[in-house]
């Protein structure tokens, strides 16, 4: 036993890629431990900047994890059986993204621990209990679609069949669990949008389109990091193995789904022009001249949308790997740079409502120390789960045989223990 310990800890790329991610998940403990103890008062938050970094991280990992309920509806609902192995993939995703997202709201909410009050406390009225109870009800979807894919740990199979054998049975619920996924997950995605969209006291944020911004960048941002986590497994790791067929024919469709984004987000940013309502006219400066100007243009505009978009829609460049994985990273940047952009932009712009002329004064916003240490251990917390579910549990093999029937006693199928 000593000597296989001695082996397994032999300095490897594995053990260095941990190692590296533990230096950020240690610092994000002791910033989570310093802000439950201090409060809010260690962050640079206040109440003209209530939602920083920490919800910016929120944000895009929900974004992110979009790929689950979009490949799930098209697996299971539509019927396009052959992109299975990739929805199984979204969904490890999907639950490692919602499971980022509860941890920064944890750290986000001042009083973490009375988040069970949203359940029991309805407040049918509010958009974020709305929100609040579907990322519930979703993770716990996510939770039992991960089931069978938490089954082929051989660690699991090994030490309690039984368990393992009724964890991989609920992949027969799949169809019905991507139905209340689809639904469950549409309600909050959209209704993320529409909390920034009712709130008239931000007018830069005060529309109905926000909504549909945020479904479709969810939905385009979804499904590139699912693609981009399978190929950049599949090349630093013989634990993954991907059908480049499938990624390419889904990459074409985020292609496309792009130039629909394009319209939308370019059509949201410049019909403000045409209205000089006080509020919206700094927001749009502060946006596109500002300091988040190059922020637009260049990360969310050019890299996020127009570069990625051409590289997809052309087929040469589409079936090249590397300007596919490149494409596939500027997407998922720009739509990062969005979740940035449209939460800042409103919130650094301030209306005053006291009688007579309205006056718009501006705001400022630096993360402080404690919410780096925080939100980078969020991040390397991701990057950890996944690592670890492409190496132990098959989350990124097209090739791989899911048993949905285990047998009590019976061995690990060799493709399992591969």
């Amino acid at each position: 036993m000593i000597k296989n310990l001695r082996a397994r800890l032999q300095p490897s790329p594995w053990l260095a890629w941990v190692a590296f991610l533990s230096i950020f998940l240690i610092a994000g403990v002791v910033g989570g431990v310093i802000v439950l103890w201090e409060g809010l008062s260690v962050t640079n938050l206040t109440d003209l900047i209530p939602w920083g970094l920490w919800i910016t991280i929120d944000l895009s990992s929900i974004a992110l994890a979009a790929g689950a309920f979009s490949l799930c509806a098209v697996v299971y609902l539509i019927g396009l059986k052959k992109y299975e192995p990739i929805a199984r993939t979204a969904t490890f995703v999907g639950l490692i993204g919602y499971s980022m997202a509860m941890l920064c709201l944890f750290m986000d909410i001042g009083r973490p621990f009375k988040f069970y009050q949203a359940f029991i406390y309805w407040n049918t009225h509010s958009l974020l209990w709305e929100v609040t109870m579907c990322v519930g009800l979703y993770f716990t979807v996510l939770l039992l679609e991960s089931m069978p894919i938490i089954a082929n740990w051989a660690w699991l199979r090994a030490r309690f069949p039984k368990l393992a054998a009724k964890m991989s049975r609920v992949h027969h619920y799949a169809p019905y669990l991507a139905i209340a996924g689809l639904f469950l997950s549409s309600l909050h995605q959209s209704s993320l949008g529409a909390a920034y969209g009712v709130l008239k006291s931000r007018p830069f944020w005060y529309k109905p389109e926000m909504s549909v911004l945020f479904m479709l960048s969810a939905i385009v941002g979804g499904i590139s990091m699912t693609l981009l986590a399978s190929m950049l497994a599949a090349r630093v790791t013989n634990k993954a193995k991907v059908k480049d067929e499938l990624i390419e024919k889904l990459s074409q469709f985020v292609g496309w789904a792009l130039v629909g984004y394009f319209y939308w987000r370019f059509w949201d940013t410049l019909s403000m022009t045409y209205t000089y309502e006080p509020g919206r006219t700094e927001g749009l400066h502060l946006l596109t001249k500002g300091p988040l100007a190059f922020n637009f243009w260049f990360g969310e505009i050019l890299l996020g949308i127009i570069i990625p978009m051409i590289l997809l829609l052309k087929t040469k460049t589409r079936a090249n790997r590397f300007w596919r994985m490149s494409a596939l990273l500027m997407v998922v940047g720009g739509v990062v740079a969005y979740r940035w952009n449209i939460n800042l932009s409103g919130a650094l712009v301030v209306l005053s409502y006291l009688p007579g002329q309205p006056t718009v004064s501006y705001a400022s916003y630096t993360p402080s120390l404690i919410e780096w240490m925080v939100g980078l251990g969020v991040i390397a917390y991701g990057f950890l789960a996944f690592s670890l579910g492409v190496r132990y549990l098959h989350v990124v093999d097209h090739d791989f045989v899911e048993y949905e029937h285990v047998e009590v006693g019976r061995k690990i199928p060799e493709a399992a223990s591969a």
